[in-house]
């Protein structure tokens, strides 16, 4: 009898200062430790992104997405299933929306 191989725990990350984002695998409160998290997962196929995009103070999500933006243009694009940047921020979040939506990454607004 062929022994099944397990499911994959699906990769769901997060960048967020104050929701617990529960269901997501890590999270990360600022856009330094988000980009870090993201080198982390460099090789690997993310499931679902979530991005906020004020992370407290003077800290915004941009430096996350600009990151997002080099590597596509660098020909080496994050390997993300759906991108969902959910923020109270509807500019902000309109302008997340549309950049990496440029890049090719697949994006949806959502609430959380």
């Amino acid at each position: 009898m062929k022994e099944e191989s397990p499911v994959p725990t699906p990769v769901i990350l997060g960048i967020d200062d104050l929701r617990p984002l529960p269901w997501t695998t890590r999270i990360a409160p600022s856009s330094d430790e988000g980009i870090k998290l993201l080198q982390e997962h460099r090789d690997r196929f993310i499931d679902e992104l979530w991005l906020d995009h004020d992370l407290g103070g003077d800290d915004s999500i941009l430096p996350v997405v600009t990151l997002m933006e080099e590597a596509a243009f660098n020909g080496r694009p994050f390997r993300i299933g759906t991108v969902f940047v959910h923020s109270a921020n509807p500019i902000g979040a309109e302008t997340v929306v549309r950049s990496l939506t440029r890049w090719d990454y697949q994006v949806r607004r959502a609430t959380v």
